[in-house]
């Protein structure tokens, strides 16, 4: 799994029982999937088709650091399949898990499209090949 964003948790990101809230979590995650799929697939037009069952693992507190992971499961025709981890940074205790995100490309008109993918790139290796 690789590990591409961290978040300070802040007063404004607690729940009433001073830990991080769940939905300010699965924003991140939503958003860091939606990133990952975007660069993976080299389109900006890319939506959360579905999101598996969410298992919260431990909570996270004012001042702690986490750090969003994101790995493929599978490139479908015009999907890409992502699993989730995100761990506090510090101890590296998993605070939640998601098995399975589904991101759709889209095209010009918002409907899927094929996207010709089927393994990772990264962007270092797109940027040696077009000679830069």
């Amino acid at each position: 799994m690789n590990y591409h964003t961290r978040k300070w948790v802040k007063p404004e990101d607690l729940n009433p029982n001073h830990s991080l809230f769940g939905g300010r979590l699965l924003q991140w995650i939503d958003e860091e999937a939606a990133l990952y799929a975007i660069i993976q697939l080299e389109n900006t037009k890319v939506v959360t088709k579905f999101i598996s069952e969410i298992n919260f693992v431990s909570s996270a507190k004012q001042g702690d650091i986490i750090e969003i992971g994101i790995e493929v499961v599978k490139f479908g025709s015009t999907s890409l399949t992502l699993a989730c981890e995100v761990r506090n940074k510090m101890t590296h205790q998993t605070i939640i898990t998601v098995d399975k995100i589904v991101m759709v490309n889209l095209d010009e008109e918002g409907n899927p499209a094929p996207h010709g993918k089927t393994k990772v790139e990264f962007v270092i290796d797109r940027l040696k090949q077009n000679g830069l």
